[in-house]
């Protein structure tokens, strides 16, 4: 017997450690035990097992509460920018001709999805478009669209702060103003970017399904008129 005792006692941390490990139960046979163990904790005072096994069931579901508000809040922003977005292709469809048609689309995205500062650039001209500002009619050749000769071939649009050969030509004196912007390319047509005042409006590795939808939106209904 007493060989056996100072065999026990001969354990050391790491055995007892890897003999619970084994064996999680173990503590449901001697509640007591469960209840005296003390834990320590890296602020405040040593808490008892129970307690402390407690408390971190309470952080897991703040922490599971937390990703189901964010998951649910993601949810309603996606919902939102779906009804926007079909309701910007219902407004581009109804147009008459392809000046109202570019006039809407500017107009959605600079009231409907809060763009600062809209920008448009068509290879043809669009009869009707004479007076505006935001419109540049820049055949497809040109050497001014060298920067944009990759997003022009792929459709992918970008997001983002714009290299300097992009963002002088899309924004020119009034390019300060901008601090981020997202690129919406159109194949064959032109491209529209939307400029914020906020740096983190928009932002690379942001989900651009809804600037393709838009972008495409925009490519078909001026194919009606062509």
């Amino acid at each position: 017997m007493e060989s056996m005792i100072e065999q026990a006692e001969k354990l050391g941390a790491h055995e007892v450690a890897a003999w619970l490990r084994r064996h999680p139960a173990f503590l449901k046979q001697f509640p007591d035990l469960a209840i005296s163990l003390v834990v320590p904790r890296d602020e405040g005072p040593a808490a008892s097992l129970a307690s402390y096994q407690l408390e971190v069931l309470r952080d897991k579901n703040r922490e599971l509460s937390r990703r189901l508000h964010e998951l649910f809040a993601n949810a309603q922003d996606n919902e939102r920018l779906a009804v926007r977005t079909h309701q910007l292709t219902l407004a581009l469809l109804r147009q008459k001709n392809a000046g109202d048609t570019v006039r809407a689309m500017a107009a959605s995205l600079a009231e409907d999805f809060q763009g600062d500062l809209v920008r448009i650039v068509l290879f043809e001209p669009v009869a009707g478009l004479d007076d505006v500002d935001w419109l540049q009619v820049i055949p497809a050749g040109d050497a001014r669209l060298a920067p944009f000769r990759d997003c022009l071939a792929d459709g992918e649009p970008l997001s983002g702060r714009l290299q300097p050969e992009k963002h002088a030509l899309l924004y020119a004196l009034r390019g300060e103003e901008v601090q981020s912007s997202a690129l919406l390319p159109m194949p064959g047509v032109g491209l529209v970017a939307v400029g914020s005042r906020d740096a983190n409006r928009f932002y690379p590795g942001m989900g651009t399904l809804f600037l393709r939808m838009m972008a495409e939106s925009l490519a078909v209904a001026l194919q009606r008129f062509d």
